[in-house]
């Protein structure tokens, strides 16, 4: 306890500037906090701070030594407030911002289990597909599918995902199942189309991402309709496990070309900032984690 206070203390005499500043600071009389520091810098064995009458100067030990000790106590604090909050009661207005299959699909069946847990949480869920201005929008968490490269978001990752070629078990019994990326010229390929362009399909091959422009006489703008045409049994469609897998599971469609699967893009939580989360937030996201974590979850119909 002991050294925790000289620590302390000379953070603080080096952040105010003097010994009478932090003497004041604490309620306690300068020659107190002089002597603190004597005993630190005599059980370090180094001169850190030059003091006279008059003002204090850090020597070069004192400020490598004030940056640790500064991290040491942000740490600390950070470590008591997220101790005692884990005790209070989450509460307050949550705003959530999905993609709107996404979001239809894993965040709105999951929402009534949540407030039953924190009763004191009011929550407004906004589905749509664009990228949201966090802070300009007020949005406390936005839910993404993406890889995760921009340094400015911060981000907390709750599942994997990947995307996959599938079509029904009733299509390739008619047109047959293809064997190589070659092949998907011979299939009626349901193309996502977006911003007036059709967007072309992922793969890996030799080591390498590469984008394969697929052809098809049915394309759209809502991915809903394309997993629906490909349980038809119309053709071909690259879509994302967390649409597809309860489907794959029941043998309703069946994933083709998987050697060929490219990494996924997977799924994060992203806020505005990572300190002081309010704990209605980071119980959301602890929430939505545990349930992605359950290994079944992705095959079942929620």
């Amino acid at each position: 306890m002991d050294q925790f206070k000289q620590i302390s203390t000379f953070a603080e005499v080096a952040t105010r500037g003097s010994l009478s500043a932090a003497a004041r600071a604490e309620g306690v009389a300068p020659a107190m906090i002089g002597r603190r520091l004597d005993a630190l810098e005599e059980r370090l064995g180094v001169k850190l701070l030059q003091r006279t009458t008059r003002k204090i100067a850090l020597t070069n030990e004192g400020a490598a030594f004030l940056e640790d000790c500064q991290r040491i106590l942000t740490e600390l604090e950070e470590a008591e407030t997220s101790v005692s909050e884990r005790s209070a009661r989450a509460s307050g207005q949550l705003t959530i911002s999905a993609p709107a299959g996404f979001g239809r699909q894993h965040i709105a069946p999951l929402v009534p289990s949540f407030l039953s847990e924190h009763r004191e949480v009011k929550l407004t869920l906004s589905l749509n597909d664009r990228v949201v201005d966090l802070i300009g929008e007020g949005i406390d968490v936005a839910i993404r599918i993406a890889s995760l490269t921009d340094s400015n978001l911060i981000g907390v990752k709750l599942a994997d995902n990947k995307r996959v070629v599938v079509a029904s078990p009733g299509y390739l019994k008619r047109h047959g199942t293809p064997a190589s990326l070659d092949e998907l010229s011979n299939h009626n390929c349901l193309a996502f189309s977006g911003d007036g362009s059709q967007r072309g399909w992922t793969f890996r091959q030799n080591g390498k991402n590469m984008v394969i422009k697929v052809d098809g006489n049915m394309v759209c703008n809502d991915g809903e309709v394309l997993h629906d045409w490909a349980l038809s049994g119309k053709g071909l469609a690259w879509r994302s496990m967390w649409e597809v897998g309860s489907e794959i599971e029941a043998g309703k469609l069946v994933t083709v070309l998987d050697e060929f699967n490219a990494p996924g893009n997977d799924i994060y939580a992203i806020f505005a900032q990572r300190r002081h989360l309010p704990l209605r937030i980071r119980a959301f996201v602890d929430f939505l984690r545990h349930a992605y974590s359950d290994p079944h979850y992705w095959q079942k119909k929620t």
